[in-house]
């Protein structure tokens, strides 16, 4: 078995796109329509993708339980790109130990996002 996607119910597709694409730095790889009243994007080059669906009229609903994390070369910078943005930090950052640092923000549907760098 092998893992591929992890789907989010948004309000926005064009909001949420922009921000996996220009915030998270996740390619665009496909776009469609799936019927007349809903959208998809599928965003990443690797074998594990993040599915954007926008139904018409449907108001999606996001569990603050829901986290997904992205590795990053740089925290530092990182957080200094996120401050340009001005997207605010959700939470830490954190340093649990010598091996890694990490904080969240959260998107534009209230997903929580951590970005985390290896030492």
């Amino acid at each position: 078995m092998k893992y591929c996607w992890t789907t989010l119910m948004v309000k926005d597709i064009e909001i949420s796109s922009a921000f996996y694409r220009d915030i998270v730095g996740l390619p665009v790889n496909r776009r469609f329509s799936a019927g007349p009243e809903t959208e998809i994007v599928f965003l990443g080059s690797g074998d594990t993708q993040v599915e954007l669906i926008q139904r018409k009229g449907v108001n999606p609903m996001v569990g603050n339980a829901i986290s997904l994390g992205f590795a990053v070369d740089s925290l530092d910078d990182t957080l200094a790109f996120i401050a340009n943005q001005g997207i605010a930090v959700a939470d830490g950052p954190f340093q649990p130990n010598e091996h890694i640092k990490f904080f969240y923000v959260r998107d534009p549907d209230g997903v929580s996002i951590q970005f985390s760098e290896s030492m």
